[in-house]
Order: structure tokens, then C-alpha cells, then sequence
């Protein structure tokens, strides 16, 4: 497994702790929580994810609010709603990562760690948001 990969899944993983018990975002950021100790790169990218999603929340959360088809953004799962962050955040903000790595590395985030449907899910509300941030 690639460097931002595991970065990805990390970030992910530091958002749902986050959402569960909201820890100060420097207790997030040392990932104490984490098996093993991760390369210096993993630990810079998964950082930069979080700090900035979490730095940008209201903004992010507006990005899937209007993005979910016949959903309310209370009824998603934390699984879904940390992968979504994560890469809301990475579309709207992380323009020189290119959104079809975007949403393919949360789709397949979304198969590991979400429900059977998951994928599919996220592929459509990320479709949604790589749409409204190139117009």
C-alpha cells in the first residue's frame, strides 16, 4: 500500500475518533492511536488532511450538504462522513491532487471500511462536488 494511501486511511481514521469524541486537533495529530509507527511522509500528508478539513468543517460540510441526493447529512454514518471530509476537503481544496485519485482512493476507502453500499454512496456525493468545483 502506497505512502498516501495509507495517509488517506489514517486521515480518515483521525476524523471518525474526531467525530466521536472530538480530541484536541493536536492529540489527533500525533495518531498515537495508529499500529506501528508510520513514515515521516504518511504522517505529513494524513496531518495536512486533517488539520485542513477540520480548519475548513463548516465550509466542507456545506460541499456534501449539497451534495446528498434524498439524504440528510444527520443520517449519515461516521464511516461515510469521515471518508466524505477527507475528500470533500482534498476536491475543493487540494487542487493539484487530481480528483479522479480523489475519488477513487475514497471509493475504495469506502469498500474496506463502509457498508456494502458505501462506494457507491460516496462516488455519487464526490461526483457531485468534482462537478460543482470545475464549474
Amino acid at each position: 500500500m502506497g505512502t498516501r494511501r495509507q495517509a488517506r486511511i489514517a486521515a480518515f481514521q483521525a476524523l471518525y475518533a474526531w467525530e466521536e469524541s472530538h480530541p484536541e486537533l493536536d492529540e489527533l495529530l500525533r495518531f498515537g492511536w495508529m499500529e506501528g509507527k508510520p513514515d515521516d511522509k504518511t504522517l505529513i500528508f494524513a496531518s495536512m488532511i486533517v488539520g485542513g478539513t477540520v480548519e475548513n468543517l463548516e465550509s466542507v460540510d456545506e460541499y456534501i450538504r449539497r451534495h446528498l441526493k434524498n439524504w440528510s447529512f444527520e443520517r449519515l454514518t461516521r464511516v461515510d462522513l469521515a471518508i466524505l471530509r477527507t475528500s470533500a476537503y482534498a476536491l475543493v481544496y487540494q487542487k493539484d491532487i487530481p480528483y479522479s485519485v480523489t475519488i477513487d482512493e475514497a471509493v475504495e476507502i469506502a469498500k474496506k471500511y463502509g457498508s456494502p453500499e458505501s462506494f457507491r454512496f460516496v462516488n455519487g456525493v464526490l461526483d457531485g462536488i468534482r462537478k460543482a468545483t470545475l464549474s
